[in-house]
């Protein structure tokens, strides 16, 4: 290809994905309008608490979703708050929410009188809005859900704090408005904090003022692609998006586009260093690339797409999500990031640009720099080094038993102050903790009346009846009733669900007819879906990394000992933290899919390194052999792989801007775990161990003969 040809390709390639991020970037600030948040929206249709659900909506006009208004003094209430309140009520239909819309075009049921606690010092109003509606857009750009609490803590200030009561607007809605104010940082405020930290990371790295500024805009053009096939799928519920899975998404194309350039660049660098023409060294680094690139995109596409085996509507469309960020990642860093590269020449790398001296990375084994010496370490003493390395790891994974996963209250998952948290904190101790979030038992009317005496015999529930109100006869539909049981404790707290679970239990040996819902029920479905998401995904994961490893390296004893290395690299991680989340930061707990969030970004994204190294490791073995070709690949790839493990690890750890308890334990796991990925397992134990095998480790291809 002639030099004027090369150029207009790059012309043709750069114009494509201005015109690709002229369309993708707008989707990027508009995945937030797409979002679904509400675990009864990801839970299997023939979960309980789903049946229960859609059952439940025949005994309501519409879903209503319930707001707390909690009100109370230090002393009794008087007969003037009370009359301060009954103001309040009144006034409450008319309470604006934006472009002329009140909040009585959105109840459900009138606002009833303010139930008094026993202790006379609270005053409890329920808010009910229609929950079909939450999503409408009110206002500037904001959903009723938010509106609604907004408006209300603002007239709350107006009406009743001046008249020294404390105020506090929580439940659900309150819960889910406050989630809305927590995930609003992360168009802004996440993606800026990546793309920053990743910058200062390559500033170091490259030392060159203008090769960062390349890589990040690979980065912005991948995630410009990947967001404008995301926001069309999510907004006609093609995939599910949510906060997470958007913050999750930002952060792996940041950090996956980073590698793959890392990889490209170190290579194309090094191609520089031979050829005087910056086509044929562009020819030769991205033909070199292609394959491990490919075959690490591939892993984690894969990987994410096992996903969708799981029963939990969050995590399986997590899968796609992740994979359409890899993929737009993968493109953007083998087709524009080229392109740039070639556009600018040598001159990008200035100040350090590289000359045609025919110096190598590999001349460097054994020698004094970092790399050298470890890759001469990993030649003398290998046993040595994999054993202890080996050793350390399962010192660390020893601890993984006591990784708590059995779920949070809603409470716990904010790690800033939130009104909503305060709030069910004061409700709890005037009235029951489960009050205004009951258990919803469905059953046959015939019934009811067994199940009512059955519920409230069970330790933790409070009240239990088929009315709405005293003296009123329960609604029958169908012939059935909808029993509601108040619990004595937090209705989405740990020891909620087990009181769910005993509930269950005593009630089906009355009759298997008798469904019991709610939050709650949700909170425990959600649990035992995650649980059997491990049992079946994390094995369905492991034997797709296998047989991509097995066809990519062209052997059965390289793919074991890399699968094996990275389980335990991910058993010591998930010991680690468990001692950091237990001990040193005590957290309440863990979201039930954590574990198997972390394992798959661990595992898909970890394997990455051991990719990058082998594949290097065969290349060089074909030409020098295997023990000399373990301790060349150590060295060549020692510096680009350590960046691109840092890089993936800061922009993981940018998920901890977001005051999210599950985001934050995700960023501690996956930015922990790359790191001792890239310094213990792909630097001492994966080499070190194929350096003792020797030339067996490529059986049953021809290397091993």
């Amino acid at each position: 290809m002639n030099r004027w040809r090369w150029r207009a390709g790059i012309a043709a390639v750069l114009i494509v994905w201005l015109v690709l991020g002229a369309v993708g970037g707008p989707a990027v600030g508009k995945l937030s309008e797409v979002q679904q948040n509400d675990n009864a929206n990801f839970l299997p249709k023939k979960a309980e608490s789903t049946l229960v659900a859609n059952e439940a909506a025949k005994f309501v006009d519409s879903k209503a979703l319930p707001y707390f208004v909690l009100i109370e003094r230090d002393t009794p209430i008087t007969t003037a708050d009370q009359a301060t309140v009954t103001a309040f009520v009144a006034g409450l239909p008319a309470l604006g929410l934006g472009d002329g819309k009140k909040l009585g075009d959105y109840l459900v049921a009138p606002v009833g009188t303010a139930r008094p606690s026993d202790d006379h010092k609270a005053l409890l109003l329920t808010v009910q809005i229609d929950g079909d509606r939450a999503d409408e857009v009110v206002g500037q750009g904001e959903t009723v859900l938010y509106a609604v609490a907004k408006a209300l803590r603002a007239d709350i200030k107006d009406s009743l704090t001046p008249a020294g009561l404390q105020v506090y607007v929580t439940g659900p809605g309150g819960v889910f408005a406050d989630f809305v104010v927590a995930f609003s940082g992360i168009d802004g405020i996440l993606l800026g904090v990546a793309l920053a930290v990743v910058f200062v990371i390559l500033l170091i790295v490259y030392r060159s003022p203008i090769l960062p500024i390349a890589v990040l805009l690979t980065a912005v053009f991948g995630l410009a692609l990947a967001a404008s096939v995301v926001y069309p799928l999510a907004k006609h519920g093609v995939l599910q998006l949510n906060g997470q899975s958007q913050g999750i998404l930002f952060i792996l194309v940041v950090g996956a586009s980073t590698d793959y350039a890392l990889l490209l660049v170190s290579r194309y660098k090094e191609e520089l260093h031979d050829y005087e023409s910056k086509y044929q060294a562009m020819r030769v680094a991205w033909r070199a690339a292609i394959e491990p690139i490919a075959a690490s995109a591939a892993t984690v596409i894969l990987g994410l797409l096992c996903l969708l085996l799981s029963r939990l509507g969050s995590t399986k469309g997590l899968g796609p999500v992740g994979a359409l960020g890899i993929a737009g990642a993968f493109v953007a860093a083998m087709t524009f990031l080229p392109a740039i590269l070639l556009a600018f020449g040598r001159r990008i790398f200035w100040p350090s640009i590289p000359r045609v001296d025919h110096v190598h990375s590999r001349d460097q084994v054994g020698g004094r720099r970092l790399w050298g010496r470890v890759s001469g370490l990993v030649g003398r003493r290998s046993r040595r080094v994999w054993a202890i390395s080996a050793l350390a790891l399962l010192a660390c994974a020893a601890f993984l038993p006591t990784f708590k996963a059995s779920g949070t209250s809603q409470e716990d998952l904010f790690l800033n102050k939130v009104e909503s948290v305060t709030g069910q904190e004061q409700l709890a101790k005037h009235f029951d903790a489960g009050a205004g979030t009951p258990v919803e038992i469905l059953t046959p009317v015939a019934l009811a009346d067994r199940v009512v005496q059955a519920a409230t015999k069970v330790d933790g529930v409070g009240a239990a009846s088929a009315s709405i109100a005293p003296g009123v006869p329960p609604k029958v539909v169908d012939g059935k009733v909808m029993v509601q049981a108040t619990l004595k404790i937090p209705a989405d707290s740990p020891d909620a669900t087990k009181i769910v679970k005993h509930l269950r239990a005593d009630l089906d040996s009355i009759s298997p007819q008798i469904l019991v819902g709610g939050n709650t029920a949700i909170n425990l479905d959600v649990l035992d879906a995650a649980q059997r998401d491990l049992k079946v995904i994390i094995p369905t994961i492991l034997a797709v990394i296998f047989v991509v490893l097995m066809l990519l390296l062209r052997s059965l004893v390289a793919a074991v000992l890399l699968v094996i290395a990275n389980v335990l690299s991910f058993g010591a991680t998930v010991g680690v933290s468990a001692l950091m989340f237990n001990h040193v930061f005590k957290f309440p707990g863990a979201d039930p899919g954590i574990p198997l969030y972390a394992f798959v970004f661990l595992v898909a994204l970890g394997i990455d390194y051991s990719i990058f190294l082998m594949t290097r490791v065969r290349e060089e073995s074909q030409e020098q052999g295997t023990r000399p070709g373990i301790l060349v690949g150590l060295a060549v790839t020692g510096g680009v792989i350590t960046s691109a493990g840092v890089v993936l690890a800061a922009t993981f750890s940018a998920l901890a801007v977001l005051p999210i308890l599950f985001l934050v334990q995700i960023a501690f796991m996956v930015a922990f775990g790359v790191l001792l990925d890239t310094t213990v397992v792909r630097s001492l134990l994966v080499p070190s161990l194929a350096h003792d095998i020797g030339k067996k480790v490529w059986w049953p291809s021809k290397l091993a003969s």
